[in-house]
């Protein structure tokens, strides 16, 4: 059975470097690092490797965030792979910039494209490597923040971040 390893985000270069696409530039870099390129299938890019003995799906849902849950299903249904195998990886509005959380559970926290998984999956035992992206100063702020590209002076932040979010993921998938 596979880690199944998915990066929330929205589809095409458009949305790519934007905040809300963060979970899915952990899972660029994992794909560097596994040395797999990315393959469609289904409605979603699959990267297979192993990482020390583990065979491991890296996924990016070709679907857009808030209503990725689907994908997300259909995609752990083609891998054969339970929803324990499963770790999310995305963007948090609520930590700080470059901040990098593990949760084993929890709510979506007002996260839509978790939700979405959440709802599909019918459980929050789930697995998620969170990225801090920051909040803007006003709440009718948070969609143009969130759909908006990284400043360049916060690059080297960002950069760390998806590092440490990417050995976060590897040391999941290790396992105690």
């Amino acid at each position: 059975m596979a880690h199944v390893v998915v990066g929330l985000g929205n589809p095409g270069p458009e949305y790519r470097a934007t905040r809300h696409n963060v979970g899915q530039r952990v899972l660029d870099l994992l794909a560097q690092m596994l040395g797999k390129s990315w393959r469609r299938d289904g409605q979603a890019m699959v990267a297979r490797g192993q990482w020390r003995g583990e065979a491991v799906a890296l996924v990016k849902p070709l679907a857009f965030m808030n209503v990725s849950g689907p994908v997300v299903g259909q995609t752990l249904r083609r891998q054969g792979a339970d929803p324990a195998d499963l770790i999310l990886v995305y963007d948090d509005i609520d930590l700080p910039l470059g901040t990098v959380r593990v949760r084993m559970k929890g709510s979506h926290g007002g996260h839509n494209g978790v939700r979405s998984v959440i709802e599909t999956l019918g459980i929050q035992e789930i697995r998620r490597v969170k990225v801090g992206i920051g909040r803007p100063d006003r709440k009718d702020e948070v969609s143009n923040h969130v759909l908006a590209p990284f400043e360049p002076e916060e690059l080297p932040v960002v950069d760390a971040a998806v590092a440490a979010a990417a050995e976060r993921v590897l040391a999941l998938i290790q396992g105690p």
